[in-house]
Formats: C-alpha cells, sequence, structure tokens
C-alpha cells in the first residue's frame, strides 16, 4: 500500500527525524516542513499553523 505521508517537525518535539530518515521510511512522501515554533503538542499551541501545514501538507492530492 502505498499511502501519501505529510511531515510538518516542530523544533519542540521529543524526536526530531532528519528528512533523509522519513524519506527512507516512506517512499511516498509528499510534503516535508520544519517550523520554527511548537512542540508534541502543535495542534494546541499552534492551532492556526497546524491546520496550514494540513492543509499544505496534502495540497497535491487535491
Amino acid at each position: 500500500m502505498n499511502v501519501p505521508v505529510a511531515v510538518s517537525a516542530f523544533p519542540d518535539e521529543l524526536y526530531q527525524a532528519p528528512r533523509s530518515w522519513v524519506e527512507r521510511a516512506y517512499p511516498n512522501l509528499v510534503y516535508y516542513h520544519r517550523l520554527d515554533h511548537g512542540g508534541h503538542f502543535a495542534a494546541w499551541e499552534q492551532p492556526e499553523v497546524f491546520a496550514q501545514e494540513l492543509r499544505a501538507g496534502f495540497r497535491s492530492l487535491r
């Protein structure tokens, strides 16, 4: 199964996966973006940014 994957890397997340690792783990990576703010609870801490990232991440699939 080839599921599209979008990754938004928030700087205060517990684990920061490098893009090269993400690309290897998810061959159908459609979006990768490192952000300046936010952490593990990004949807709560940065709701506007989180929503923008969701839209940007899957925009190519529309």
